[in-house]
């Protein structure tokens, strides 16, 4: 090949590529520069991987948190659910798997919110209190994100909770007296419908004193929530940073679920009492509820007095069944749809 040919030769290609670079690029759809351009929409990633990671996790262990409601709210001298076995057994015998997804639709509504506004209050909070130059926050800086981060997740979603609790009592409630309910042709028991989440929250709003009624145990929540939140973060990055392997930037999946489940445990040892009481005061103007407590510190003595100090740590055990799971799978499905949507 001569000189000109080949000169010719790389000037087209210099021209094709040129012409290359300023055409316009197709963008897909599903790309969130499509949507937003150059805008730093981290924050909104976060809340995505925050949602679905709240919905995942919940779901997957709603069993064990229909139980442990039935437990925390019953009675100190019922009898009605006794044992993690034996009440998973019962709800299937009365209910079927319906029984174990009781309240999980307004779950995954109140959880997705909250859950997102938790994950990116806490990313938020931690770049503001970063310190100049650092690339990590120390441990009284990280508990104070993850204390903001759950008052807030708390402040956008309490009156769902208060509606799913309902839900999951009022069928609780209905079932321990079972043997009165009419029975159909076969013999087996017919389960009236429950009202649904809408009708609850009217019944809450109409009958029970407005909009206060719906933050009910709000304080008892805040108190407990708080401190849980930040725990649950601090334990959690401290042993992702153990279990990391030298060498790598961040420990499998595997080891995502174990370090989640450990942290998630530590933290509820430390603060369940505060859940049993917002429990309690959540349900406490329902009908057919023998406990009557004026405030969250009045419902605090009365249980002392009547139930002793394990009576705060009702159903504890079955919570760790339900919380180890739970948060191993909230942090692990958080990570792996942040790093999914980092090159969206």
């Amino acid at each position: 090949m001569t000189h000109e040919s080949t000169t010719v030769t790389l000037g087209s290609r210099t021209a094709e590529q040129h012409q290359a670079q300023h055409q316009p690029q197709r963008m897909s759809i599903l790309s969130s520069k499509y949507w937003f351009g150059t805008q730093d929409i981290t924050w909104l990633k976060h809340l995505i991987a925050g949602g679905v990671a709240g919905a995942v996790s919940r779901t997957t262990v709603s069993p064990l948190e229909r139980m442990k409601i039935l437990f925390q709210v019953q009675n100190a001298d019922s009898a009605a659910y006794r044992g993690v076995w034996g009440t998973l057994v019962k709800i299937w015998k009365d209910e079927g798997f319906t029984g174990y997804m009781r309240g999980n639709g307004t779950n995954v509504i109140r959880i997705v919110p909250y859950s997102a506004v938790q994950f990116a209050s806490y990313e938020q909070f931690k770049r503001l209190l970063m310190p100049e130059g650092a690339t990590e926050l120390d441990t009284p800086r990280r508990l104070t994100a993850g204390a903001c981060a759950g008052l807030m997740s708390v402040a956008v979603t309490y009156p769902l909770d208060i509606v799913r609790t309902r839900i999951s009592v009022q069928t609780g409630k209905m079932l321990a007296n079972i043997d009165a309910l009419p029975k159909d042709a076969r013999g087996r028991p017919i389960i009236p419908k429950m009202p649904g989440i809408w009708a609850t929250f009217v019944n809450i709003y109409k009958h029970e004193g407005g909009i206060r009624a719906a933050f009910r145990g709000l304080g008892a929540t805040l108190a407990g929530v708080a401190p849980y939140v930040a725990l649950n973060f601090q334990c959690y990055e401290v042993l992702r940073k153990l279990f990391t392997p030298e060498g790598e930037s961040a420990p499998s999946g595997v080891r995502k679920l174990i370090c989640g489940a450990l942290a998630g445990c530590c933290a509820q040892t430390i603060t369940y009492p505060f859940d049993v009481l917002r429990r309690r005061m959540q349900v406490t103007s329902m009908d057919g509820i023998s406990y009557k407590y004026k405030s969250t510190f009045d419902a605090l003595i009365q249980m002392l007095r009547k139930e002793g100090v394990l009576g705060l740590y009702r159903g504890l055990v079955p919570n760790y069944l339900k919380v180890a799971p739970a948060i191993g799978v909230s942090f692990w499905s958080y990570e792996l749809c942040k790093d999914l949507l980092k090159n969206v």
